[in-house]
């Protein structure tokens, strides 16, 4: 057996922090809206393209609700076998109650998700409304807990646009557990006028995940990924500062190219931005 010098375990030891940021890195995903239409078509194929892309993570929205037991194990196969993961889910509002929550937990677990995602509130008119909203998700949530899994909101303009005085975001996250995931939506934070690091800075640990979505002006969410008006090095560096994210995942909901352009370019410019 060779002897190991002195130089080359100092060498070794210094190389630690670097491999362990390096490790811990906050792995990039793509929000599977995105390319809804080629998901359509051809959902295996379309997940394959995403991964080819170089996306680490997908999450799948509403429509992967209709999965039957056998369909959400080949998806998983399928998953593992790209060495990508889907880490959380987007849902309608209705399955964070019974009789739906059932189903939304068992083919979670079947996907390997850690996190439920309630997409929207449906339509609510006042703060009382909003409060309501809130105990049926931390009820939900509840559930979800129970089987091992966390819940989340995912926000939209509405939630950041103040009713009577109050941004209805703030009813959500004050009336729901602490562990409970405030799923960012960046870019309608930024075009009600809110200061999406100030949020994330108010709320910590529990940004667990962001939809990186871009607004700007002009051109509202057609524009890509670091075109717009979100000052996104400051994002990042919240979110994974004070917020508690786990992964990031790129929105797109149209712009000039069509929608795998879209995600590929999008992901080329986080990088840069990331790096």
């Amino acid at each position: 057996m060779k002897t190991i010098s002195r130089r080359s375990l100092l060498a070794g030891a210094a190389a630690l922090p670097f491999a362990a940021k390096a490790a811990g890195k906050v792995p990039i995903g793509l929000e599977l809206y995105s390319v809804r239409d080629e998901l359509a078509k051809d959902a295996p194929a379309t997940v394959r393209q995403v991964a080819k892309m170089g996306y680490e993570v997908v999450e799948f929205y509403a429509p992967y609700y209709t999965w039957t037991k056998e369909q959400a194990t080949e998806m998983k196969k399928l998953l593992d076998d790209l060495g990508i993961k889907c880490l959380s889910t987007h849902n309608n509002y209705g399955n964070f109650s019974e009789p739906l929550i059932g189903h939304a937990i068992e083919i979670n677990h079947i996907i390997g998700s850690k996190c439920i995602v309630a997409a929207s509130s449906g339509r609510v008119v006042d703060l009382d409304g909003w409060k309501k909203t809130a105990d049926t998700l931390a009820e939900g949530a509840a559930k979800m807990k129970a089987a091992g899994l966390k819940a989340g909101y995912h926000n939209h303009a509405a939630e950041f646009k103040p009713l009577e005085g109050k941004r209805p975001i703030e009813i959500i996250a004050a009336n729901t557990p602490r562990d409970f995931v405030l799923q960012l939506d960046v870019g309608t934070c930024v075009e009600m006028g809110s200061d999406p690091v100030a949020w994330i800075e108010a709320n910590p640990g529990r940004i667990q995940s962001l939809h990186l979505k871009d607004w700007a002006p002009q051109g509202g969410y057609q524009v890509l990924f670091g075109e717009g008006a979100v000052p996104w090095k400051k994002v990042l560096d919240a979110a994974e500062r004070v917020g508690g994210v786990t992964h990031y995942l790129i929105e797109q909901e149209g712009s000039r190219f069509t929608p795998m352009e879209t995600a590929e370019k999008c992901l080329a410019s986080y990088k840069k931005i990331a790096a």
